[in-house]
């Protein structure tokens, strides 16, 4: 698939720009910025600025998931497996808590689903959601997917278990998820996948979270957006060979390092990848953002906070806004925003139920 991209309007001439800015002000001020330019938690929601479908995984013809099928609530693990994998569309609502067996059992999801966690308590424990080659337009929202690591085995070789794996796919959003204890990668987006967005996730305490690639072809299109990586050690995300990757507003902290310091670090540009890195809030972290030779890196507008290592900048990559538009919220408003509005929220199955 190729995207062409459209010419745009000044931003002060777009339908509704001043709006946005106005709310955006609103939301800095409502923050309450410290002198140290880190903002402080917000009382309250503000917006739903977060509900809407964004970035790569809205051009196309976007993404939709399971919209327009039945609403179905499951509870258990044989339900779940029946409807993500279904032919026709499905919007799953998961309440509760889904322990998968066997320990690391895969829940395939074929396209044309959105599976939510029902307000803040749908839980998938040792299990993966799995999209095979071909699947489409799905839909993974306010989930838990937790503890499939295994006890001593932290960088977890010998085994497969993620927390959310695709293979050439495309158009996912994977959002307001919270990803915790996984063996192998947290997520992880392979084989020429395209049109993805990845966006208001909290991954944490993990060895591997987020990594794309597995492939020499240069194709993958992503958006990774306002998530919170914390005490997660490498891949924050690592991106290999992705055509255009778009990093923005995301917030780094609290590195773990259980003695391998050189393979800790946060985002790294790699192989021919062209990366945009904008308004991020790095703090306590080694080797914030790399690039290889032969890969792209352009950062603007980000916060470094006792940083250490590799900054890397060269290429020109692209221009984001010449594909899609976007909010970006000020740098040092990010750790309050991400950190209330980031992983499960009560209000999401309700509005991704139709």
């Amino acid at each position: 698939m190729t995207h062409f991209p459209s010419k745009r309007l000044p931003h002060s001439s777009r339908p509704g720009y001043g709006l946005v800015l106005a709310a955006v002000l609103g939301l800095v001020a409502a923050l309450c910025l410290g002198a140290v330019g880190e903002a402080k938690a917000a009382p309250t929601p503000v917006s739903r600025w977060s509900d809407r479908l964004h970035g790569f995984a809205s051009l196309a013809g976007g993404t939709s998931g399971g919209a327009g099928g039945r609403v179905v609530t499951v509870t258990d693990q044989a339900s779940l497996m029946q409807y993500a994998a279904a032919e026709e569309p499905y919007v799953i609502r998961v309440q509760g808590t889904i322990t998968a067996e066997p320990f690391g059992a895969n829940i395939e999801v074929a396209s044309d689903k959105t599976i939510v966690g029902a307000g803040a308590s749908g839980e998938l424990v040792q299990g993966e959601f799995h999209l095979s080659p071909g699947t489409h337009n799905v839909i993974i929202r306010n989930m838990t997917i937790r503890d499939s690591a295994i006890e001593g085995n932290w960088d977890c070789k010998d085994t497969d278990f993620d927390g959310i794996q695709m293979d050439t796919v495309h158009h996912v959003w994977v959002d307001h998820n919270r990803f915790s204890h996984i063996c192998d990668g947290q997520l992880d987006v392979r084989k020429d996948s395209e049109y993805v967005t990845v966006s208001y996730n909290r991954f944490e305490n993990n060895n591997k979270t987020l990594g794309l690639g597995w492939t020499t072809d240069v194709k993958t299109q992503i958006t990774i957006d306002h998530n919170w990586f914390a005490h997660t050690k490498q891949r924050n995300p690592s991106v290999d060979n992705a055509a255009y990757a778009h990093l923005y507003n995301n917030y780094l902290t609290a590195q773990e390092d259980p003695g391998d310091p050189v393979w800790t670090y946060g985002n790294w540009s790699r192989g021919k990848t062209r990366m945009v890195i904008e308004n991020s809030y790095y703090k306590d972290v080694q080797h914030p953002y790399q690039a290889d030779a032969t890969a792209e890196l352009v950062q603007r507008g980000s916060i470094l906070k006792n940083t250490t290592g590799r900054h890397d900048e060269w290429g020109a990559a692209f221009d984001p806004r010449d594909f899609y538009d976007y909010r970006l919220d000020p740098a040092a408003a990010v750790p309050a925003i991400v950190q209330r509005f980031s992983g499960p929220q009560e209000w999401i199955s309700s509005a991704s139920s139709h």
